[in-house]
């Protein structure tokens, strides 16, 4: 099947959710009297053969309550190496094409009060087609209600869709987002899933439709949350305990994180792929 108009649809939805999620954050940092704003760097994906495959856009602000905030949008094609496509959903040695679309984002907050958080959606296809993607909170203070406040939003969206998914869709992250070699999780969680498969455009269409609300009910509970905590005062303590806690998200990111992996592995824009990384972080 040909999935090129069904990527179309997806990468105009996940340019639009970006469009969104960039005024809203920028409207914080206008309400904390701040004038920062996104600066966005278009790059391009050229393959070993010279052909295009394609691009993206990189956004980063630098403000008062966002510390380094990273969205980027891209939607790239190709072939994996014969190694790395064994590894993909629907890709082998012998079938190695690929196209993929999908938005990720990685904010660092000033406020050691307010938490990290990280979003990703995205549609793949293959010799398959499918949806994946998620959002997880990463605070280093933890607030009981910010982290209900998050996972009932997350919840309210996966309920509308299927009754099982949040249950699934909650232990995934719990086990994904864990970093063994400390015995540690990231942070408080949310969800992650992936291989959501496309047989026909009817599948396309239910999981479209619940990745659109991964991404709305993101953008209803996280601001919500940075407003709420953005005026609080903190200690040098405290400051030093958000840093410290940084290094375990750099160490995630660096050793364990799939979308970083997948990245490097497509020669994707390298100053794109580790936005994710904290402006400022110590080790202990």
């Amino acid at each position: 099947m040909d999935w090129s108009r069904q990527t179309d649809e997806a990468r105009h939805w996940f340019e639009t959710l970006r469009d969104r999620i960039c005024a809203a954050f920028e409207a914080i940092e206008r309400e904390a009297g701040s004038d920062a704003a996104f600066d966005y760097i278009a790059w391009n994906r050229d393959t070993d053969d010279g052909s295009h495959g394609g691009g993206g856009v990189r956004g980063v602000m630098k403000g008062r309550v966002f510390e380094k905030v990273g969205v980027n949008v891209s939607t790239v094609s190709g072939v994996f190496a014969p190694q790395f496509a064994a590894s993909v959903n629907g890709a082998s040695a012998e079938a190695p094409e690929f196209t993929a679309t999908g938005i990720s984002l990685v904010a660092h907050m000033a406020n050691p009060h307010v938490p990290a958080v990280h979003m990703n959606t995205r549609f793949l296809t293959t010799q398959s087609a499918w949806f994946g993607g998620g959002a997880d909170l990463n605070p280093p203070i933890a607030y009981a209600e910010d982290t209900e406040a998050f996972h009932a939003r997350l919840r309210a969206a996966c309920a509308a869709h299927n009754p099982t998914y949040y249950e699934r869709f909650k232990k995934w992250a719990d086990e994904y987002f864990f970093l063994p070699h400390r015995n540690v999780h990231r942070g408080v969680g949310g969800i992650f899933y992936d291989h959501l498969e496309c047989d026909d455009e009817a599948a396309f269409q239910r999981h479209f439709a619940f990745t659109r609300d991964v991404g709305e009910a993101f953008l209803d509970a996280f601001p919500a949350i940075v407003r709420k905590r953005m005026g609080q005062e903190w200690t040098a303590e405290e400051k030093a305990q958000q840093l410290e806690w940084r290094g375990r998200y750099v160490e995630f990111n660096l050793v364990y994180d799939r979308g970083t992996l997948f990245g490097l592995k497509t020669g994707g824009n390298i100053d794109a792929i580790l936005m994710s990384l904290p402006p400022e972080v110590t080790w202990s």
